[in-house]
């Protein structure tokens, strides 16, 4: 059988091999390469790029990776002085994201990712979270997550496709403050959005936390089974067909 085409968006930042040093490269983390083959697909890595989405055209499904900060403009925002923003990720995942849906694809935000789904759909942001929650549970320090508690909705793409999950890990300064269309369907120990979904989609999910450095990283093979035409289970019931429908762009 043949294995589903999974793109995942890539970063383009400086990057050291060999005898090279501050190279602007095209770069994604291998662990998420990892976890797509793991789960019987094929990684394709996709560099920025807002000219179009038409690359959607040939594969099965999208994985938004994580990263650096969304840009505060595209919800409406000044920027915070530790917003660390990429535009050309921005205009090149939105693009991605527009046309996913639009063909009706698969699509799993991880972290960033979830951030980005939250404000195509018309949300907002936390721009650094220890203002709002008081502490650094969600980034205890550089290069190091944090495992807490977390808890979903019953009923919901997110308990379905995680259940017996209790405890994640994270690495983020910024999260979700209003998803916008979206159905919140995970929650942290402090109230902290977890997870978020599309209830009027077969497959559209958002994850704070970063399954692919997880052991069992359900949201990624989920992610790889909805592209290969299984339905992991039933989401919860939409508000209206609104939630069918990416927001606009700000600017």
């Amino acid at each position: 059988m043949t294995r589903p085409l999974i793109g995942i968006s890539a970063y383009v930042e400086p990057a050291d091999w060999g005898v090279w040093r501050g190279v602007r490269s095209v770069l994604v983390p291998e662990a998420y390469v990892r976890a797509v083959t793991a789960a019987g697909g094929r990684a394709v890595v996709l560099p920025p790029d807002d000219e179009d989405g038409d690359v959607l055209a040939v594969l099965d499904g999208l994985l938004l990776a994580g990263g650096a900060d969304v840009g505060p403009g595209r919800y409406g925002q000044p920027p915070d002085p530790r917003t660390e923003d990429r535009p050309d990720r921005d205009d090149g995942e939105l693009t991605l994201l527009a046309t996913a849906l639009a063909a009706e694809l698969p699509v799993l935000g991880v972290c960033r990712g979830m951030q980005l789904l939250a404000v195509a759909y018309g949300g907002t942001l936390h721009q650094h979270l220890p203002d709002v929650v008081g502490h650094e549970i969600h980034r205890p320090a550089p290069g190091v997550y944090g495992a807490h508690p977390v808890r979903f909705a019953p009923g919901s793409l997110a308990a379905t496709v995680l259940a017996g999950v209790n405890q994640v890990n994270s690495y983020h300064h910024q999260a979700v403050a209003d998803p916008g269309r979206l159905a919140v369907s995970g929650w942290a120990g402090d109230g902290v959005i977890e997870a978020v979904e599309d209830p009027g989609r077969p497959f559209v999910l958002g994850v704070q936390w970063h399954p692919e450095n997880e052991p069992d990283p359900r949201p990624i093979t989920a992610l790889v089974r909805a592209a290969a035409g299984d339905r992991p289970g039933a989401a919860v019931t939409a508000p209206d067909d609104a939630a069918r429908s990416v927001g606009s762009r700000a600017t």
